[in-house]
């Protein structure tokens, strides 16, 4: 902080840095350490919010992807269904096509 620079701008660059209350993080249950989620896909994650001060624990999911669904706020299993081709319009008849 500069002795320039008022208490107030200093204090909203500072909570500019500050992680958002309600982050939600997940977190390997085996042994409680943060690391890649390419190195045990299969185990299952704790999920951990931020409440300002500390990281609070908040549910279990059973592996990397449902950590993920929870994480992102994805409902069902998060595959996208390709729309019924009954419903699509046809296309309409041109002059290069046979009726």
């Amino acid at each position: 902080m500069d002795e320039e620079e008022p208490l107030a701008s200093w204090a909203a660059r500072r909570e500019q840095r500050l992680r958002p209350v309600g982050q939600l993080r997940a977190v390997p249950l085996a042994d409680g350490r943060p690391r890649g989620a390419h190195v045990a896909p299969g185990e299952p994650r704790l999920i951990v919010r931020w409440d300002g001060f500390q990281w609070l624990p908040e549910t279990v999911a059973e592996d990397y992807a449902a950590a993920q669904r929870i994480l992102h706020g994805i409902d069902g299993d998060g595959r996208l269904r390709p729309a019924n081709r009954a419903q699509r319009p046809k296309k309409a008849p041109g002059r290069h096509r046979k009726p």
